[in-house]
């Protein structure tokens, strides 16, 4: 059977916009966010500037141009998760996957990473944009959990509990070891500082 139009369609527009993205990203790791224009970036991609605007209306979001995926990622782990499955549990397992998935064998991956965060802290543009995509997930996941609880409205300890999976994903991001870092981090926020705490007495002086 002859594929719909609709598919092809739809398959070409999610390549080239895979292409721009793609471009943008070497053009910023050689020369750094502020140094790439627009027609460049076309330029090297084989598109318009018109096009990369049209797939990207912001030059930020080129750098994060899998925001969308991300966020419907995070709410299905509320939404989906197994009967049982507490969701600090749930949300440590689907970062830690996702975090194994890209890292076993991958040095490649690894370099890119931290090319990509350092790209960002050195960028207050990116910065500023990157820490407003958070906080649009921070309340999509935050409505997806007050949803299952039956509230009008977010309580302040699930809009808590939002920021504090996300800041993790980001610490992780920047460590040296971020599966090591990850893990602590939840098992934190499962059992709370006093309980670390009390497994840490302190030394006297």
């Amino acid at each position: 059977m002859t594929e719909p139009t609709t598919g092809r369609r739809e398959r070409k527009k999610a390549a080239t916009r895979k292409a721009i993205s793609d471009a943008a990203t070497r053009l910023f790791f050689e020369r750094g966010f502020d140094a790439v224009t627009i027609r460049e970036i076309a330029d090297e991609a084989d598109v318009s500037p018109t096009t990369v605007l049209a797939h990207f209306p912001q030059k930020e979001a080129l750098v994060f141009d899998e925001d969308d995926q991300q966020r419907a990622e995070l709410v299905a782990v509320v939404t989906d998760r197994p009967a049982g499955v507490s969701l600090t549990q749930a949300f440590h397992d689907h970062l830690r996957d996702d975090l194994v998935a890209n890292l076993v064998g991958h040095a490649e991956f690894d370099r890119r990473v931290r090319q990509f965060w350092t790209l960002i802290e050195s960028t207050p543009a990116l910065a500023e944009y990157g820490q407003r995509m958070w906080l649009r997930h921070e309340d999509a996941i935050a409505a997806a959990i007050a949803q299952q609880l039956g509230q009008e409205e977010p309580a302040d300890q699930v809009r808590v509990f939002a920021r504090f999976v996300l800041q993790l994903a980001t610490l992780a991001g920047t460590s040296s070891d971020r599966l090591r870092m990850l893990d602590a981090g939840f098992e934190l926020l499962e059992h709370g500082w006093s309980g670390y705490e009390a497994e840490h007495p302190r030394v006297a002086d």
